[in-house]
């Protein structure tokens, strides 16, 4: 096993399974056994550091570079990691657009980045789809204006989390989140499952779902499922934020990044390289 498989299990807390029991999604998403025992800190640790009012952050905060530099001129990984994503979750498909639940989905350069220039662009940026998924921000927006405590941020590793029981309807989150991230179920999702996946719970009409970052499958030691679909090529590396020997920050200190609207400050952990 190599030093980055060992360095991923450890950040995922495969040990944590002995107290995760399928399918609930508030304990498979809630449990701060997510993150291993040796990194996790105490949450007012790891807000200090990340607002950058003491020492380096401490604690895990996970996050994704899309290269999509390897990414242009091939629409057939873009949808094999949104396929991959939508078998792992159980995401319904509907004909009708307006009603299409979206966890990892394609979108146009001009909408995934609007405060970008748009005056003569590159032809990559218009010739080829992003990916566009949550961005469990730092800061989220989504989080402060559930008033059932639905949708959270886990401290100990930065995932924006969904309780479905809790979860009323209101779309309150939907309205916050700046990002166009979270979907609702207007009909009962169950009946439109192409591919059922027994290892992850169906969700019920009324509810909003959205990418959980594959919770689910990190809690198992393994990689999200989009990660997992285009590992070839190397185009979506996922990793700690706050681990600065950890493959995620120096693909980041080599390269140029971008994020979705960084001057709303939500503190977005996914990045993209253009």
């Amino acid at each position: 096993m190599d030093k980055q498989r060992r360095k991923f299990l450890k950040v995922a807390g495969a040990t944590a399974l002995a107290g995760i029991s399928a399918p609930a999604v508030v304990k498979l998403t809630a449990s701060d056994a997510l993150a291993s025992s040796e990194h996790a800190a105490p949450a007012a640790d790891a807000h200090e550091g990340a607002n950058g009012h003491g020492d380096a952050p401490k604690g895990i905060r996970l996050g994704l570079v899309i290269d999509m530099r390897k990414l242009y001129g091939k629409p057939e990984l873009l949808d094999k990691a949104v396929a991959a994503c939508n078998k792992a979750h159980n995401i319904p498909h509907f004909d009708n657009k307006k009603d299409e639940i979206k966890w990892i989905w394609k979108a146009p350069f001009e909408n995934v980045f609007p405060e970008h220039s748009q005056y003569h662009p590159a032809d990559t940026a218009k010739d080829n789809d992003f990916l566009v998924l949550c961005n469990h921000c730092d800061e989220p927006p989504c989080v402060r204006v559930c008033p059932t405590k639905a949708t959270f941020k886990i401290e100990a590793n930065g995932i924006i989390a969904m309780d479905y029981h809790r979860c009323i309807g209101c779309r309150f989150c939907m309205m916050g989140c700046p990002y166009g991230a979270r979907s609702f179920n207007w009909f009962d999702p169950r009946p439109h499952v192409k591919e059922f996946n027994p290892e992850f719970p169906t969700r019920m009409r009324g509810v909003v779902e959205k990418c959980n970052f594959c919770g689910e499958r990190l809690a198992k030691g393994l990689e999200p499922a989009c990660v997992e679909a285009v590992k070839e090529d190397e185009a979506i590396t996922f990793g700690d934020l706050n681990d600065p020997e950890s493959e995620i920050r120096k693909v980041l200190a080599e390269n140029t990044t971008i994020q979705r609207k960084p001057s709303l400050g939500t503190k977005p952990s996914v990045f993209y390289i253009v």
